[in-house]
């Protein structure tokens, strides 16, 4: 009995300690609670009864030169269920569905998300991108279901589609791969929206703002009782381009009403080597990807045709190039450009004959460039030699890149007598009269052309091209410039060279095969190619560069029409267009004149274009 009672005891006693273990440490974790961490337990209570609804901030707007917004921000709506205390089936399948019509979604998406911030017990976004068309619904079931709430927002918008999509690009949700490799500073979260071309993409940084959101007071049902705090937002940085509006649309709808729709066209100020227009057929509107996530969009394919043929399109530069050609003869010294060379049609190299895509009979020099008369620059090049064309071809920076901030430019391909000899292979006549006429090996850019006659028209500046002039931020109002004057190469020909060139390229427009770009009041100076192609229809090119009547050129463009047949016919008409855009005349084109030298009529003249060179 004795040891029954020591033991008895003995436990007793532990239990009581025990007891006493856990009393302390219970007051112990009361004075942490109650006074030690009060504060901190305090500000926890209170979170579980705060939700957080971010506001995804307005991105910067993208300007033209003259002021043209051309990405915007259209208002949007968010749609949040905050979690309710109701958790039965039968009031959510209910909650699911009254809102699915107004979202757009199915009742089983809608019930999905619901069911999930149940268990979760935070904020759940069920739709986001609603239009201001649903709000009105979406309000009214605020009053009938509580958890559920509207935040207004802001959504990417392109006002005019396709304008310079190219250039501009456009932005789509960024997935978890991403997000991670973001800077988390800047506030992104999954699924944010992100540049993925172009400007969107380039200047993220700049064009994405920061962040607001609401800090809701929620009861125990998820009803919101009050706003704790509303953290305004900032809108990006806007972003103003160097493009001119009207100049660019004149060059976009024109390539989309030519013969095949595709092609490019690039306008350039001769006197910095900023962007005035840069378009690339077909575009696309990014505006598919931001369409209100509640309306009915036609289901269009999210793959567009990114390839900016402006500056990764490479094509033979056909007569344009005589340009060339006639600069190295004249550098040379020994044309007199009085000189008439028959032209019967055709010229025998020996080993082959080259044809012409007519019969111009004697021409001197000035007929040579305006007609652009194969034969004449045959023989003009084989007189000069091909390793001086060369050295003029360099000089203006031809197979090389223009030096455009633009992902994926092509850089073309040099044709000369150098690589050959580097690579100890022959170079023969065929390849020097090729080489003349801008055919071959010779490749080039769209954007490489009008850099070239931006060149021309400066008398030997080779810029840059830049196509972003400022950024200014709506946060600070601090305005960083970005477009610079950069003179890459000076091709420094004689005086006379760059005088003679003028007043060829002036005759080419008043009476050659680039008149359908004689405009009253212009001095402008042109040059038209048909690039033969083996792979079907010749590509047609238009080079340009004008000025109001006495005063220095102000334009410099190139425009490319792919399998358009004609140089004049095809690209001529876009040429046009952009230079009466350009300076602002609307006047009917004059009518069309015969030539002098060739006894045509001005239908069969314009038929024949549509082949020459």
């Amino acid at each position: 009995m004795a040891v029954t009672r020591i033991f008895f005891n003995a436990r007793l006693k532990t239990m009581m300690i025990l007891a006493a273990v856990a009393g302390a440490v219970i007051a112990l974790r009361l004075v942490d609670i109650q006074v030690l961490r009060h504060n901190a337990y305090l500000k926890m209570a209170e979170r579980n009864r705060t939700q957080i609804l971010y506001q995804t901030a307005p991105r910067g707007r993208v300007f033209t030169a003259d002021g043209v917004a051309v990405a915007s921000n259209a208002p949007a709506f968010s749609f949040y269920y905050l979690s309710a205390g109701r958790k039965d089936p039968e009031y959510l399948n209910q909650l699911a569905h009254d809102l699915a019509p107004h979202l757009k979604m199915s009742e089983a998406d809608v019930l999905s998300k619901v069911e999930k911030g149940v268990k979760t017990g935070k904020a759940t976004l069920l739709a986001e991108n609603l239009s201001t068309k649903s709000t009105m619904a979406l309000q009214e079931l605020q009053l009938y279901y509580p958890g559920v709430y509207l935040i207004e927002e802001t959504k990417r918008s392109y006002p005019y589609g396709g304008f310079a999509s190219h250039l501009i690009g456009y932005i789509g949700s960024m997935d978890e791969r991403e997000w991670q490799k973001r800077d988390q500073s800047m506030g992104y979260r999954l699924n944010s929206k992100i540049g993925k071309n172009g400007i969107e993409k380039k200047f993220e940084k700049k064009l994405k703002g920061r962040d607001g959101g609401v800090f809701l007071e929620v009861d125990y049902r998820g009803r919101v009782k009050s706003i704790i705090q509303d953290k305004k937002w900032s809108a990006g940085s806007d972003v103003y381009l160097t493009l001119n509006f009207d100049l660019q649309r004149a060059a976009e709808e024109g390539l989309k009403k030519s013969k095949t729709g595709r092609g490019a066209a690039v306008a350039l100020d001769p006197r910095t080597g900023a962007v005035l227009a840069l378009a690339s057929a077909p575009a696309y509107d990014p505006n598919i990807f931001v369409g209100y996530s509640d309306e009915d969009n036609p289901k269009q394919s999210k793959k567009i045709n990114e390839y900016n043929l402006a500056v990764q399109g490479i094509y033979p530069p056909a007569s344009t190039f005589k340009i060339i050609t006639a600069a190295a003869a004249l550098e040379d010294g020994h044309l007199d450009v009085k000189r008439k060379i028959n032209c019967p049609g055709h010229y025998n190299s020996g080993p082959r004959v080259f044809k012409c895509w007519s019969t111009h009979g004697p021409v001197d020099f000035f007929d040579g460039v305006s007609n652009s008369c194969d034969v004449y620059f045959y023989v003009v090049a084989s007189e000069t030699g091909a390793a001086a064309i060369e050295r003029v071809e360099r000089k203006f920076m031809f197979g090389r890149q223009t030096g455009i901030d633009l992902p994926g430019e092509k850089a073309g391909n040099l044709y000369g007598p150098t690589r050959r000899a580097r690579n100890k292979t022959y170079w023969f006549i065929g390849d020097t009269l090729n080489l003349s006429i801008g055919q071959g090996e010779l490749l080039v850019t769209p954007l490489k052309m009008a850099q070239f006659a931006a060149a021309v028209a400066s008398r030997g500046n080779v810029y840059r091209p830049y196509y972003v002039e400022k950024i200014v931020s709506n946060q600070t109002g601090k305005t960083e410039v970005l477009g610079k004057t950069d003179i890459l190469q000076k091709a420094d020909l004689k005086p006379q060279t760059y005088d003679l060139l003028f007043k060829a390229l002036k005759h080419t427009v008043d009476d050659g095969t680039a008149r359908r770009v004689k405009i009253k009041g212009l001095d402008v100076y042109g040059k038209t190619g048909t690039a033969q192609n083996p792979h079907g229809k010749d590509h047609g090119w238009f080079m340009a560069f004008a000025g109001k009547e006495g005063e220095e050129p102000s334009i410099a463009l190139a425009v490319f029409v792919e399998f358009g047949e004609g140089g004049s016919s095809a690209a001529g008409p876009i040429a046009r267009a952009m230079l009466e855009a350009y300076f602002h005349l609307n006047k009917p084109a004059e009518k069309k004149a015969t030539p002098q030298n060739n006894p045509r009529s001005a239908e069969d003249y314009d038929e024949l274009l549509r082949s020459a060179d």
